[in-house]
């Protein structure tokens, strides 16, 4: 599995000399020259070639702005605040953390931050039914487009990124915020090294700002971890912080090792007897939502383990999930018998671990060409997952759908017909977003 990212600073070095004489033949030709019209790209179909990019359709989103922390970023997480789990109304606030892969080891480090202000399309709840009312609803979204950008043409109005930086040993493989208390972070260094961090200070800093402390701290602070394990043989990614008891943790490496933690007052005992079952590299964790001593793990042998910490360090049940490389694995919070798992071959697969012992496979799913890197059911609809790929895709499933042959046929050809025409098609659980090649 590849986990690596292109270095776009050195990339940016790579081609500054060039830069002018490209800006200056685009803009000779950009006054001669039509621009392309815009082309439904189709996965699975249409193919990008070197130097294409997918363009994306922004009446599609309510808000989409990208933000950056310097360094590109191998993993980040979401840190849960106090200002309310269902949120629709704009402007949000969100509290974060990601880890960087730097272009030395030395110049890595984590980002504490809070983007706030952060404005969108106000769109009804509830879209209006009668066909009738679409070119209203175009209006209605192009003025919402408008009112945005007047907006954000307004210093007063545009979101605002508030960041903290703490150095980290290594590039940063993966960083989880504990459930019950978000400012305790845990990270996998590529170094071999897995270190617990208390950040409350600087998130309590982001709460209690109210300016943009990007502009006026940049310095990467020196910040001593909780305790750091450094018993892996190996690096790892594969990590995951207990729903059930606080504070537990397991972290598992490329050595096929995982070890299990255990807080205690002011820091953690880590077991140094790790738990040993699978025969290849483990890649992904988690933790029961209901059973306090149960986890699963996948790994690169192809298979999933479930582990009982009560019984020993071998697996209480193993089996073969996939032909490939099993990536990434998804326990379901609101079906606590379902787990989902994505595989380095495209597919990825639901069980139902009440079956565990017969044929517990409930749905295998080919769509993706390229491999699975992330899957996740929905906090909110237990039927509900979505899955990424290297595919260039993140699509959303609803296995409550039953498959409508003729809606199928209906939508392929309607694709066929309109396949220039810039909007968006729905499909089933798929969203389709009409693109332009350049």
């Amino acid at each position: 599995m590849v986990r690596s990212i292109k270095n776009p600073k050195k990339s940016k070095r790579k081609n500054k000399g060039s830069k002018k004489g490209e800006a200056a033949a685009a803009a000779a030709s950009s006054s001669s020259v039509p621009s392309a019209p815009a082309k439904v790209w189709q996965p699975g179909v249409d193919n990008l070639e070197e130097g294409e990019e997918l363009q994306f359709d922004p009446s599609a989103y309510n808000y989409l702005r990208g933000f950056n922390i310097g360094w590109p970023c191998l993993s980040y997480d979401i840190v849960h605040d106090s200002l309310g789990l269902v949120r629709t109304e704009f402007p949000h606030t969100v509290y974060g953390v990601a880890g960087t892969q730097a272009e030395q080891s030395s110049w890595n480090y984590i980002g504490i931050f809070k983007l706030s202000n952060i404005k969108g399309k106000k769109r009804d709840l509830v879209p209006a039914a009668s066909a009738d009312n679409d070119a209203d609803m175009e209006d209605s979204d192009s003025s919402s487009d408008e009112d945005d950008d007047e907006d954000e043409s307004n210093d007063a109005s545009k979101p605002i990124l508030q960041l903290h930086k703490v150095a980290h040993q290594g590039c940063v493989n993966r960083i989880r915020s504990m459930i019950q208390k978000p400012h305790i972070c845990v990270t996998w260094a590529d170094i071999g090294n897995v270190q617990v961090w208390d950040f409350s200070s600087y998130l309590n800093a982001l709460a209690e700002s109210e300016t943009a402390v990007s502009r006026g701290d940049n310095s990467i602070h020196r910040h001593s971890p909780i305790i750091k394990f450094t018993g892996h043989k190996d690096e790892g990614y594969a990590i995951d912080w207990s729903p059930v008891v606080t504070g537990r943790l397991v972290s598992g490496d490329c050595n096929k090792c995982i070890h299990l933690w255990e807080p205690t007052s002011d820091t953690w005992n880590v077991d140094g007897n790790p738990f040993v079952g699978h025969t290849a590299s483990v890649e992904d964790l988690q933790w029961s939502p209901t059973e306090a001593d149960v986890f699963a793990s996948c790994s690169v042998d192809g298979t999933i383990s479930i582990w009982d910490t009560r019984l020993g360090r071998s697996p209480a049940v193993s089996f073969k999930a996939h032909d490939a490389d099993v990536n990434v694995i998804s326990w379901n919070r609101l079906a606590s018998c379902m787990i989902a798992s994505g595989s380095d071959d495209g597919s990825f697969s639901i069980r139902d671990l009440r079956l565990i012992k017969g044929d517990s496979l409930v749905a295998h799913f080919t769509y993706h060409k390229q491999p699975v890197t992330s899957i996740e059911w929905s906090p909110h609809e237990a039927s509900t997952l979505a899955v990424s790929s290297a595919d260039h895709q993140l699509t959303i499933w609803d296995l409550s759908l039953e498959r409508d042959e003729e809606e199928e046929a209906e939508f392929k050809e309607k694709m066929k017909e309109q396949a220039n025409a810039p909007k968006i098609c729905h499909h089933s659980s798929f969203l389709f977003i009409r693109v332009r090649r350049i």
